[in-house]
């Protein structure tokens, strides 16, 4: 099961690497794409309990969909995503 979300706060390629590195840890993830001038991700799923998991976690690292809360302590989150994926880069 294929979905792309557009996803709030993403920034650049340390965003990406972050996102990317914590989406393939969840069992039942087939594969990622992103894009970061789009704002989206596309993911592939065994289950729909999969995608719920992909979503929430998404929300924890600080990239939560459109639609989503997106307080302030979601964007601070973002960017210490963010700064852990260009060191991880």
């Amino acid at each position: 099961m294929e979905k792309t979300f557009r996803i709030q706060n993403l920034k650049c390629g340390g965003c990406e690497t972050t996102i990317i590195k914590n989406m393939v840890d969840i069992q039942g993830v087939k594969s990622v794409e992103l894009s970061v001038p789009k704002n989206e991700i596309t993911i592939d799923v065994d289950t729909p309990l999969t995608l719920e998991k992909v979503r929430k976690k998404l929300s924890r690292l600080g990239y939560p969909v459109v639609g989503e809360r997106n307080n302030i302590g979601k964007k601070a989150t973002s960017y210490l995503s963010c700064v852990i994926g260009r060191i991880d880069a």
